[in-house]
């Protein structure tokens, strides 16, 4: 048997064991049945036999309409893909002296990620003579990326010294709605692989 047959639901005249743990339509436990009693029931319920746990002993059998079974199936499978979100922390790198284009596209891309789940992490990248500026002015220039987000969002980690420069962590304010329009419509742009300086 390869695996994609061990993996199939097997129902009905597929259950090839001699007596099943049977679960009625209603849930109700039905006990343990040969399996031609088994099928007989469900044949009295005009629905299916459906073996729900092939590994327990004896294997569990539902009775139930196969159709509605798959949908169920699927249903989970799907709320299940839809729990599995990993949440990450994602790198926005500013410098000192970047253009309002390239910073308007930083500006989008950490919204987009806020939007989608994911904690930011902004660093203000310092090098040669920048790292000498006055401490309250780079700060003041990381607040002002961050006020260009337009996503609601939290302060994870304050803005503090990093061994790059300065950074600090957003994540999505959940109490406050996300703005439904976060570009102006047929404004979108592709980012350029161009050198860029926050």
């Amino acid at each position: 048997m390869n695996a994609s047959e061990q993996d199939r639901t097997r129902i009905n005249d597929d259950i090839r064991v001699p007596e099943v743990r049977v679960v009625g339509p209603a849930g109700e436990q039905l006990g343990v049945l040969s399996i031609r009693d088994a099928l007989a029931r469900a044949r009295e319920f005009e629905l299916d036999l459906i073996e729900v746990s092939a590994k327990a002993v004896p294997p569990v059998a539902k009775i139930m309409d196969y159709g509605k079974f798959t949908y169920e199936q699927k249903k989970k499978q799907k709320d299940i893909k839809a729990n599995s979100f990993v949440t990450e922390t994602k790198n926005v790198q500013v410098k000192i002296g970047t253009g309002a284009h390239d910073k308007e596209l930083k500006v989008r891309r950490a919204a987009e990620w806020l939007v989608e789940g994911h904690r930011v992490k902004i660093d203000l990248f310092l090098w040669g003579r920048y790292k000498y500026m006055e401490e309250a002015f780079l700060k003041e220039r990381l607040q002002g990326f961050l006020d260009m987000i337009k996503v609601p969002f939290k302060i994870a980690d304050e803005i503090k010294r990093s061994p790059k420069g300065f950074s600090c962590t957003l994540e999505r304010d959940k109490s406050k709605p996300v703005p439904t329009q976060l570009v102006e419509p047929g404004k979108e742009e592709v980012e350029a692989p161009v050198k860029t300086e926050l």
